[in-house]
């Protein structure tokens, strides 16, 4: 068995990790694949707690555009993650993960209502926990609601799986010469204006000491190499 690194997890997945080249929807052999990764994470003893984009189905800010209202916009963003939500519990119950969904907006058809406690007391039980709706909140980004529940349920690591295989000085599919970082600062990220997730997130994890670490879903073995210490992919932390 392993040595274990971070005990217990908030893994953030977007959306658009999960549609695979069709760039929409759902792909679920990827879906599959992701899930059997998190089986065995719990099978080893890690606490996941799980936030999945909603950019498969809707993004907010590009989709509405100027098209809607900005607060309709995201509302219907927050939807798109529940949806998400509800299919990635429904692939891990199927891989004989027990699995819940907590909604930081009440919809008691499809899923629990998120408190802090009810998260606690699954993770203990050996659940993974799906934080959906983001914060509930316009104006607010799936990664700020994926750090805001890191922080809540006291998470060791933030892991941000996403279509880049870390943080870089630029857009590495624009710019060839764009430098990927092994290790920065919170102040660093902020300073330079780099894309590892939104300003309002990356100051949350800086104001809680929250460790960052962002990585590429591509292979998903590498959950299983972050937690378990691996170097790959960027660690941003207080100091380096």
């Amino acid at each position: 068995m392993p040595q274990i690194k971070y005990q217990r997890i908030l893994l953030k997945i977007s959306g658009e990790a999960l549609a695979g080249e069709a760039h929409r929807g759902l792909n679920f052999d990827i879906v599959n694949d992701v899930c059997g990764v998190i089986k065995q994470c719990v099978d080893m003893g890690v606490q996941v707690g799980l936030v999945v984009g909603g950019g498969n189905f809707w993004r907010g800010v590009k989709d509405g555009a100027d098209k809607m209202q900005r607060s309709h916009g995201d509302a219907m963003g927050m939807l798109a993650t529940v949806m998400n939500a509800i299919a990635v519990a429904d692939a891990l119950e199927k891989q004989g993960v027990d699995a819940r969904v907590l909604s930081a907006v009440e919809m008691n058809k499809f899923a629990e209502y998120f408190t802090r406690d009810t998260a606690e007391r699954y993770l203990n039980d050996g659940k993974v926990v799906l934080f959906a709706a983001g914060t509930g909140n316009p104006y607010f980004s799936t990664d700020t609601g994926a750090v805001l529940r890191g922080v809540e349920i006291e998470a060791d690591a933030i892991l941000l799986a996403k279509n880049v295989d870390g943080i870089y000085s630029a857009d590495p599919n624009v710019d060839l010469t764009a430098v990927k970082y092994d290790t920065l600062t919170y102040d660093q990220v902020l300073a330079q204006h780099l894309k590892a997730t939104d300003t309002t997130a990356m100051t949350l994890a800086m104001d809680n000491h929250m460790v960052l670490v962002c990585f590429a879903l591509k292979d998903p073995q590498n959950i299983i190499r972050v937690v378990c210490g691996e170097k790959i992919g960027t660690i941003v932390k207080e100091e380096i």
